[in-house]
């Protein structure tokens, strides 16, 4: 029997750990409806290579913050944001649960906690923008070190997109870039945060299978078909782990099976990335994999 409890219960993570199949698992026994976290599944047509939940195995669970983006647009947290707490409002009005699902930290922080986003002017975006493309990051990160030294040390010089943005924030606001970042965690919206636990060399194991079975089940087709689309222009979507290494080989820079092993590597070195973030959070439960996932997870928003 379906229980029904009112609240936010949020599944984070690494990449390839489960997280999907538990989502659905929970808003199935409690009665909820799930929230996308994962800035990559917001874009239309990025299915294959996000291990997005095709529809028919979604169980007739309402989605949220599913395919709401063209590839061309770029995705925003502060947009994003506000989306998804109004999402999830509009979920707990019904009486339902609201479980968020997702291995964006920065998303997953930006929907639960009192995170603000210094907004951007494209002027000055595209002033940075220009330049960097014509002066390289190395320029643009000396500029950084003289206006912010604690933020250009902390921002790898060769990393011309974080750059960008913390001179546009550092010019905009007058205030170093890491005034505007997350610091203590000051919940906005109370949820229970777990994430599944699987071992290192299990997720490895698990990485390198979903990477196979991405490339059997027609990442290139799909890559091709939003490279007709726009994908190339896109700031946010065009970097995801899995299409840029599809498209090399469609512009004949690589093989199957060095895309393949690159894909791999890339997605290992994200998973590390994740669960360096969410290691951090001492808020989160971090459960074991095993048949009885879900009523572990269900008993803590009991």
């Amino acid at each position: 029997m379906t229980q029904h409890a009112t609240g936010v219960i949020a599944v984070v993570g690494a990449t390839a750990t489960g997280k999907s199949d538990l989502a659905l698992d929970l808003a199935e026994a409690l009665g909820g409806e799930i929230v996308n976290a994962d800035a990559m599944q917001l874009y239309r047509g990025m299915d294959i290579g996000t291990a997005k939940t095709p529809p028919e195995q979604r169980r007739g669970i309402p989605h949220h913050q599913l395919d709401v983006l063209d590839v061309t647009e770029e995705a925003s947290v502060a947009v994003y944001q506000r989306r998804a707490r109004a999402d999830v409002a509009r979920i707990r009005e019904r009486g339902r649960v609201a479980v968020v699902v997702g291995g964006s930290g920065l998303y997953v922080r930006a929907l639960l906690d009192d995170l603000a986003f210094p907004e951007t002017d494209p002027a000055l975006r595209a002033e940075l923008e220009q330049r960097l493309a014509e002066e390289g990051p190395g320029l643009l990160h000396d500029e950084l070190a003289r206006l912010d030294p604690e933020a250009a040390a902390r921002i790898d010089r060769r990393n011309g997109r974080r750059v960008v943005r913390a001179l546009e924030v550092v010019r905009l606001t007058g205030r170093p870039f890491a005034a505007s970042q997350p610091t203590r965690a000051t919940p906005v919206v109370p949820a229970v945060q777990v994430a599944i636990d699987v071992p290192r060399e299990e997720l490895a194991v698990r990485v390198a299978d979903r990477a196979r079975r991405m490339f059997d089940d027609g990442l290139l087709e799909e890559t091709a078909a939003l490279v007709e689309a726009g994908l190339d222009r896109g700031r946010t979507a065009s970097r995801a782990v899995g299409y840029v290494q599809a498209r090399a080989v469609l512009a004949g820079e690589s093989t199957l099976d060095e895309a393949l092993e690159a894909t791999v590597v890339a997605t290992r070195q994200l998973a590390r990335r994740q669960l360096t973030w969410f290691r951090r959070d001492d808020r989160i439960h971090w459960l074991a994999p095993g048949p009885d996932l879900a009523a572990r997870a269900s008993r803590l928003v009991a």
